[in-house]
């Protein structure tokens, strides 16, 4: 009898970036750290790369268009949550995109706005701040959450 291999849920980060600054949306009614501010992002959709993934993700969250060339994958995280068990994210850089981010899902977000890198709020969500750090050492994959 063939026993039934771990599957592990992947998710899709994107991070956009005026000069110092990202843009961060406060997460409201999702069930995952609400009241935080993160990264918009979401999870990939059986049949779908990643690449798809993250410009589907900003435009039902943001509004704007991102094409293929102009994404770069910055960091990949495996991490564990107390919440929702373990998880691979996959933080990816935007190099241009097309329109201004708005908030196209007040229903799961109630702020959005661009915050120092280096001033970020206080309810940023830890697992974002470390992929920041790791991001910045040229660090490409890295662990959290296992401690």
């Amino acid at each position: 009898m063939h026993k039934e291999r771990f599957k592990i849920g992947p998710y899709v980060v994107i991070i956009l970036r005026k000069g110092k600054k990202i843009l961060l949306i406060r997460r409201y009614q999702t069930g995952f750290d609400d009241g935080f501010y993160a990264c918009p992002g979401g999870g990939v959709d059986g049949n779908e790369p990643i690449t798809n993934a993250v410009i589907r993700e900003v435009h039902e969250e943001l509004g704007i268009k991102i094409k293929k060339e102009n994404l770069k994958m910055a960091h990949v995280l495996h991490s564990r949550h107390a919440d929702r068990g373990e998880c691979i994210g996959f933080f990816i850089q935007a190099t241009a995109w097309d329109g201004e981010p708005r908030n196209m899902e007040p229903h799961k977000c109630d702020n959005i706005g661009w915050f120092a890198v280096d001033a970020l709020p206080e309810n940023t969500v830890l697992h974002l701040i470390h992929v920041l750090k790791k991001i910045k050492q040229g660090i490409f994959y890295s662990e959290f959450g296992w401690e």
